[in-house]
């Protein structure tokens, strides 16, 4: 099983991140004052705005994944024997690789 990228990595730590600020939020909802009242509202906007950001950047990966994934299929389809090509020579190396352990 392979580990996940590292912006994998990093969008589920901010989703983490957010999550629990959020529950945080919700939490210490109880607690009174103006400066509380205060940080909390600045602390949701900000939340907010993280959250958007956070799915925009979601959907601008997926978008390039599927633009990549596009232009490797039309890649093989007009050049399929130099991506047999190309697909031995990764094999060939992956198993002299493998080999040598």
């Amino acid at each position: 099983m392979s580990s996940p990228n590292p912006t994998d990595r990093i969008l589920d730590d901010l989703r983490r991140v957010v999550d629990d600020a959020e529950t945080m939020m919700r939490e210490t909802a109880g607690v009174a004052g103006e400066r509380a009242d205060e940080a909390r509202v600045r602390a949701t906007e900000s939340l907010r705005q993280a959250r958007d950001r956070l799915q925009s950047m979601e959907q601008e990966l997926v978008a390039q994944a599927r633009d990549a994934a596009r232009e490797t299929d039309r890649y093989v389809r007009q050049n399929p024997w130099q991506s047999i090509g190309i697909a031995a020579g990764v094999g060939l190396l992956i198993g002299v690789l493998i080999g040598r352990r």
